[in-house]
């Protein structure tokens, strides 16, 4: 598959879209000084092409009740156990994220939780699963940086 280019105009249509995933196209196509219809066009193709993949709502989750931040690093029995402990992991809503890694642990987990309570009972639930032998805990006292626009730009000055 050939590799899809970006140029400027995307470059400024995509930094908008990260910075708000619903500002309409008209207010893009206002900014950048073109039609709303070459918007459209540009994103419908980083769509096709697989840059961009949906959207998404960044939630406030201290304001929900779940401020609580932990990582889980799953150490496995065996190895031919990632895809079905993977698969109970996926069960479980509060893990965020999983990764699957090299290292000191095989599955690498992002939990969140409403308070230590609930947190250990997330960890008891990982641990429970068939083919876990162990888990480490993190706790995240703070995220201190979360912002995908960095990684972006500095793509953006690679290409």
């Amino acid at each position: 598959m050939a590799k899809f280019k970006l140029d400027e105009i995307d470059h400024q249509i995509l930094d908008m879209l990260i910075e708000n995933t619903r500002v309409p196209f008209t207010d893009i196509a206002k900014k950048l000084l073109i039609s709303a219809g070459t918007v459209h066009v540009r994103v419908k193709k980083m769509e096709d092409a697989g840059i961009i993949k949906g959207s998404s709502l960044t939630l406030d989750y201290k304001k929900l009740g779940y401020s609580f931040i932990a990582y889980v690093g799953v150490f496995l029995q065996n190895t031919s156990k990632t895809s079905f402990v993977l698969e109970r992991i996926s069960e479980i809503p509060y893990v965020t994220v999983a990764h699957v890694t090299t290292g000191k642990f095989n599955i690498f987990c992002k939990i969140r939780a409403r308070n230590t309570e609930h947190a250990k009972d997330v960890i008891f639930m990982l641990d429970d699963i068939e083919g876990v032998y162990r888990t480490e805990t993190m706790i995240s006292l703070d995220e201190s940086i979360n912002d995908k626009k960095r990684l972006m730009h500095s793509i953006f000055n690679d290409l």
